[in-house]
């Protein structure tokens, strides 16, 4: 299958458990990978036969700036179902969303959530 690949999207949200993270808010990170047939645009150079990178990123800004949740977990459900929902020609989606500031004592680059959700084809 091919894909999108969508990597070190930075957006500032408000998500967390403690009062703090939703007060103040913090950087939190989106890799994605968008998995569709790309033959059809790569055959004829058209766009309208693909998914536009500007589309997904203002949906991933959207949601994640957007209405604050406790976990990251639930931002990434958030991203792909709407990535699911938004964009047709895409059968799965991978997300993967960093916390790098998490609260958590200790040296570490983030703290992640790494969801793959796949369209149901009833």
């Amino acid at each position: 299958m091919d894909k999108i690949i969508m990597k070190g999207m930075r957006f500032y949200g408000h998500h967390g458990v403690l009062p703090h993270e939703r007060e103040l808010g913090q950087i939190f990170e989106v890799d994605l990978e968008l998995s569709l047939d790309l033959g059809p645009a790569g055959h004829m150079d058209d766009l309208s036969l693909t998914v536009s990178y500007a589309d997904v990123f203002g949906l991933a800004e959207e949601l994640v700036t957007g209405s604050p949740m406790n976990l990251i977990e639930a931002v990434a459900q958030r991203i792909a179902d709407g990535v699911l929902e938004k964009f047709t020609p895409v059968r799965a989606v991978r997300v993967v969303l960093k916390k790098p500031s998490a609260p958590v004592q200790g040296v570490f680059d983030y703290m992640a959530a790494e969801i793959t959700r796949v369209r149901d084809r009833r």
